[in-house]
């Protein structure tokens, strides 16, 4: 197989599964493993599709994003108690990450570890659906400071592949009392600077590793994750306003069953 058809698949695994409680870091692992992707330059691919499918996640919200910060810089409001919420979200993943991230992807990232993973996520996910939890937050604005906190406490938990960036924070917020719009939006509020920030660092560790040839399939994987991206989250806010997320649930867990069985 090509490294460019590789790139493509990759990038929309990427695009797919980043904004999913599916675990995006868990589905690329799986499929760089079964695609035989270079070794020697995986790392610094999957930096380029992750900035890919959060660049399309910042396009459509860029609207609201320009109005929150404009409104931001005019006057000490709920704009700006909302950006702090989310800076206060993204701090606990992003202290542990500093502190514990190389270890992690030394002992952690492997399929094992993401079958595992994706099965326990998936019986929390329907753990939580099973119970009706009352919610205080209908809407992004609304959120509270002790519930930012709670929403970036369970986001350090997403440090473990298989574990879902996305599905830690929703399921988070419904926990913490958000309903499952507020949730989600929060979420991709959250989604820009802890993976904005995550590659950008990851980035500047693999400058040295960057080169000439790797640019058209670097390039390809960018452009795919960011088209992905942008059918999936606009797809994924629509669905979450007329159901639950009981199917990523049973999703994850078949996934992590196949994942065990094959990959062992």
């Amino acid at each position: 197989m090509s490294l460019i058809l590789q790139a493509v698949i990759l990038g929309i695994v990427e695009g797919v599964t980043e904004f999913l409680p599916v675990s995006s870091t868990g589905h690329l692992i799986v499929a760089v493993d079964l695609l035989n992707f270079p070794q020697s330059t995986q790392g610094t691919f999957e930096i380029f599709i992750q900035l890919g499918a959060i660049l399309a996640v910042m396009w459509d919200f860029r609207a609201p994003l320009n109005e929150t910060v404009r409104d931001a810089i005019a006057e000490a409001g709920a704009a700006r108690a909302l950006l702090g919420k989310v800076l206060l979200a993204f701090c606990p993943a992003a202290a542990v990450g500093l502190l514990a991230g190389d270890a992690i992807e030394e002992f952690l990232f492997n399929p094992t570890t993401v079958g595992t993973a994706l099965i326990i996520g998936g019986v929390v996910i329907l753990v939580v659906e099973r119970w009706h939890w009352p919610f205080t937050a209908d809407r992004i604005e609304a959120v509270s400071w002790r519930q930012a906190l709670w929403i970036g406490l369970a986001q350090t938990t997403a440090l473990v592949p298989g574990v879902s960036r996305a599905g830690a924070t929703i399921i988070g917020g419904l926990v913490a009392g958000l309903d499952r719009p507020t949730a989600t939006q929060f979420s991709f509020y959250l989604a820009m600077p802890t993976i904005v920030a995550a590659s950008s660092y990851s980035l500047l560790k693999s400058l040295h590793e960057l080169h000439a040839a790797d640019a058209l399939p670097f390039a390809v994987g960018f452009v795919t994750a960011f088209l992905a991206a942008m059918v999936v989250v606009r797809a994924f806010l629509g669905y979450v306003r007329q159901h639950d997320f009981r199917v990523f649930g049973y999703y994850r867990i078949v996934a992590g069953v196949m994942i065990l069985l094959v990959l062992q």
